[in-house]
């Protein structure tokens, strides 16, 4: 073989592989606005749920193996887990709770994205048997489904401090 031909066999062959390779994939879409959105809806439409005292509607809300943490209880994990704390607190005929995000952010992934903010929270004080008002905030995680819709996976709250009693 001469020279010529080793050459045109090397560019034949080069030409040959950087036909068969693909470009890279175009990147994702950024959805994270619309997933915000989506998630913002969501706590309006829990917050509905709470209202209704829906103790199914509320746990929909939850992946399957989510946390509750609230102040002065174990950790609740599980839908099961979750339901039945909730049951007793949804007997409450003083119940009421509020929230409100203050910020939501998404990953860059769209998979993962967590919510911060205030609530109120108003039920019956076991000792005086009248209605008591707690405000706190929280921060809950949300993992995006298979389904691709958003569920609770860490739910935390942190009640603030009472107010001081006026002079």
């Amino acid at each position: 073989m001469n020279r010529w031909n080793t050459i045109g066999s090397a560019v034949g062959l080069l030409m040959l592989l950087t036909g068969c390779a693909q470009a890279p994939p175009p990147p994702p879409p950024d959805t994270r606005a619309a997933d915000e959105k989506t998630i913002r809806d969501g706590e309006a439409a829990w917050n509905s749920d709470w209202a209704a005292k829906d103790v199914e509607k509320i746990i929909a809300h939850y992946a399957d193996d989510a946390a509750l943490m609230v102040p002065d209880a174990p950790i609740m994990k599980g839908k099961d887990a979750i339901r039945a704390a909730l049951k007793g607190m949804l007997a409450d005929t003083n119940l009421s709770l509020s929230f409100t995000a203050s910020s939501v952010e998404v990953s860059k992934a769209s998979d993962i994205a967590y919510t911060q903010g205030a609530y109120i929270l108003t039920q019956t004080d076991p000792k005086t048997k009248k209605p008591a008002t707690e405000k706190g905030k929280y921060v809950t995680v949300y993992k995006k489904q298979a389904d691709a819709s958003w569920k609770a996976v860490e739910d935390i709250n942190a009640a603030d401090p009472p107010a001081a009693p006026a002079k």
